[in-house]
């Protein structure tokens, strides 16, 4: 946000994926703006990620196990949501080479 204000976070998970994460922050992000009204444009400094969203379904390849039961559970509701909605929000890659880490990392890279 421009005030850097977190508005969610979830996590962190026993087990999972970076582009799983970064899948979930974008549909989050594009519920919480549609249903604000927002539009505005939302970044992800992961290609995968992105191309899910556009696709509708995250092309993981990690497995389905209890230890990781609660974040396929959240990937089948976002993938729900994208199916069910659309958005008008522009969803652009984050160019971290010109612009810097994605504050979204919190300085983790």
């Amino acid at each position: 946000t421009r005030t850097k204000q977190e508005i969610f976070h979830q996590g962190p998970f026993v087990e999972g994926t970076n582009n799983i994460g970064e899948f979930l922050a974008l549909v989050h992000g594009l519920a919480y703006m549609k249903q604000k009204g927002i539009e505005l444009p939302v970044y992800s400094d992961s290609k995968t990620a992105i191309k899910w969203v556009k696709q509708k379904k995250a092309a993981t390849k990690l497995e389905r196990s209890n230890k990781n039961d609660d974040v396929f559970v959240l990937i089948e509701r976002a993938e729900k949501w994208l199916r069910e909605n659309s958005w008008n929000n522009p969803i652009l890659k984050w160019e971290t080479d010109a612009w810097g880490e994605i504050p979204a990392d919190f300085g983790r890279k």
